[in-house]
């Protein structure tokens, strides 16, 4: 992260939702970016996700969908707080997901591996 989006990021708090508000989002159009390594990613994540872990975000950004919310994801939810502190920064529209994959988990809603199979967080 450069220093002039750490600082922009630290200065201000995303927007944090539940995972069900996530997966309304999700069906209303909301991109959901998944910000963990990537061996965390293909053990287990929301079938949705986008993968991008956070130490390739700003590289990466143009691949990220710009109409619309991006919901950030990782497994407890600190992660992805600096990811959507970073789209907010940029003027996009990041909030986090607040408990991250383990919230997610604990209200039941799947998570797969690449292939499809039922996946696990770790």
């Amino acid at each position: 992260m450069s220093a002039v989006h750490h600082e922009a990021a630290a200065g201000q708090q995303a927007q944090e939702i539940t995972p069900l508000q996530a997966e309304e989002a999700i069906a209303a159009g909301a991109t959901l970016l998944d910000v963990r390594e990537p061996d965390e990613f293909q053990a287990g994540h929301a079938p949705a996700a986008q993968h991008i872990p956070l130490g390739e975000l700003e590289a990466r950004l143009g691949e990220v969908s710009r109409n619309g919310t991006i919901v950030c994801v990782c497994r407890s939810g600190g992660r992805s707080m600096a990811a959507a502190q970073i789209l907010a920064s940029m003027g996009l529209d990041g909030v986090n997901l607040g408990g991250g994959m383990h919230a997610w988990a604990a209200e039941g809603l799947a998570i797969v591996t690449p292939n499809g199979a039922p996946g696990a967080i770790i």
